[in-house]
C-alpha cells in the first residue's frame, strides 16, 4: 500500500502531484518527531513513486505553514536527557541527502518561522499569501538555526540573511518576495492553491528527466566555481542525450504536438 502519511504530516498523491501536508494545526503545525518520521517518509515515497513527478508542501489550518520546533516537546527531551543539539527536520538536514531530486513547491499560508522555514528553503519554489510571516527566532530561544543558518546567506544577499538571522524578527510576504525567499505572493490560500498547481503544471509539461537532472547540478554545483559546475553537469548531459525523451522533445516541436515523456 502507498504512504498516505502518519496523522502528524498527510500524502496525497493527484494528476502526478504529491501533496505533503503538516498536520498539526493545533500546534501550528510545530515539528515534532512524528513529522520529522513523517516527512521522512513522505519525501522518500516522493523520489521512489515514478508516477509523482512534482512535490508540493504545505501546513494544514490556515495560521501557519509552521512555527518551528516543537518547544513543548524539546522541553521534554531537554529534561530527560535525550536531546543535545538540534533535530534536522528529515534527520539528516537536507532533503537532497535522501536522493530527492524532483522540484518541490512549497505552498504557505501563515507563519514560517524557525524550522518551519527550513523546511520551505529546502523546496525549490516558494508561493505565499499575503498573511504570511517568515523569520528565524531562534536566538531568542537561545537556539542556533540549521539548513536556515548554513543556506540562507547563499540564497539571498548576506544583509538580508543576517538582519534575518541576527534579529529573530518576522518580515511580511512582501518583504520575503523583494528579497528573494518567495517568488510569489497571492491574496489567500484559495488562489496559493490554485497558482501551486498552475505552476507544478508548468513544471509537467517539461522533460522529467531534465528538471531532476537540472535540480541535481544546480544543487550539486551552486557553490563551485562555474568552471567545476560545468564539469558536474558534462555525464549528467552525456546521459540525456541518450534517452528516448531527448529525442522526442524536438521531434515533437518539428512535427508542431505536445511531446510525449516517458522517462527514458
Amino acid at each position: 500500500m502507498a504512504f498516505t502519511g502518519n496523522g502528524a504530516v498527510l500524502y496525497e498523491k493527484r494528476d502526478r502531484k504529491a501533496y505533503i501536508t503538516i498536520n498539526r494545526p493545533e500546534a501550528m503545525n510545530a515539528l515534532n518527531t512524528a513529522v520529522r518520521e513523517g516527512m521522512r517518509d513522505a519525501l522518500s515515497e516522493l523520489r521512489d513513486d515514478n508516477d509523482v513527478l512534482v512535490g508540493i508542501v504545505t501546513g494544514a489550518g490556515g495560521r501557519a505553514f509552521s512555527a518551528g520546533m516543537d518547544l513543548k516537546e524539546r522541553t521534554q527531551l531537554d529534561q530527560a536527557g535525550g536531546l543535545q543539539g538540534g533535530q534536522p527536520v528529515t534527520g539528516d538536514g537536507r532533503w537532497t541527502e535522501l536522493g530527492v531530486f524532483k522540484p518541490i513547491i512549497a505552498a504557505i499560508d501563515g507563519y514560517c518561522l524557525a524550522g518551519g522555514f527550513e523546511v520551505s528553503l529546502q523546496c525549490d519554489i516558494r508561493i505565499a499569501t499575503q498573511q504570511s510571516r517568515f523569520g528565524l527566532p531562534e536566538p531568542r530561544r537561545s537556539l542556533l538555526a540549521g539548513y536556515g543558518l548554513h543556506n540562507l546567506s547563499r540564497m539571498i544577499p548576506l544583509g538580508h540573511a543576517l538582519y534575518i538571522q541576527l534579529t529573530g524578527n518576522h518580515i511580511d510576504a512582501d518583504t520575503a518576495a523583494r528579497w528573494g525567499i518567495v517568488q510569489e505572493v497571492v491574496p489567500d490560500r484559495e488562489a496559493l492553491m490554485r497558482r501551486v498547481d498552475e505552476i507544478a503544471d508548468n513544471v509537467m509539461e517539461c522533460a522529467p528527466l531534465a528538471v531532476q537532472f537540472i535540480k541535481r547540478i544546480v544543487m550539486q554545483g551552486r557553490n563551485m566555481p562555474v568552471e567545476y559546475s560545468i564539469k558536474i553537469a558534462a555525464p549528467w548531459n552525456d546521459i540525456l542525450n541518450k534517452t528516448e525523451d531527448r529525442m522526442e522533445g524536438p521531434k515533437a516541436f518539428a512535427e508542431k504536438r505536445k511531446p510525449v515523456w516517458k522517462m527514458r
